[in-house]
């Protein structure tokens, strides 16, 4: 999936948009990418001095994926519903991602039940872990926000 397939399907946009294009996807995982830019909003203040992309966007940036692979399977479905975290748990940050880095997004599906998914979320960047968790959300109609 390109950047406009994926506008598509998730509500977010600059500066909050946080996946740039989808390599793979399948009934229970999706392997996508963020290309970090020297030029995002959030290196203004997380630290002018020394670049690092906060974790929490690291997790959005799993998140969405994970979002992606959820919404993509409901196509043809009504939109009337968002994907929200419910739960994070295990979260650990490995390694600092700089400017220049690509997050390589891998998500996995571990189990869908009702309107509850639960998922494990791993980032990479050259083979090396940079950010994990699991996760949980909940698909809610958009009018019950």
């Amino acid at each position: 999936m390109n950047i406009e397939e994926i506008k598509k399907l998730l509500p977010h946009r600059y500066p909050f948009l946080m996946v740039d294009r989808v390599l793979e996807i399948g009934d229970k995982h999706i392997v996508a990418i963020k290309n970090v830019s020297a030029n995002e909003e959030f290196f203004n203040g997380h630290f002018p001095e020394t670049c690092v992309m906060p974790g929490v966007l690291q997790v959005e940036a799993l998140a969405q994926a994970g979002c992606l692979l959820t919404l993509k399977k409901r196509e043809g479905e009504p939109d009337d519903v968002f994907i929200v975290f419910s739960a994070i748990k295990n979260a650990r940050f490995r390694k600092p991602v700089v400017p220049g880095d690509q997050l390589l997004l891998t998500v996995e599906v571990l189990s869908a039940r009702r309107n509850f998914l639960t998922m494990k979320g791993v980032a990479t960047v050259e083979g090396q872990m940079a950010c994990e968790i699991e996760a949980t959300a909940a698909i809610v109609p958009k009018d019950q926000l």
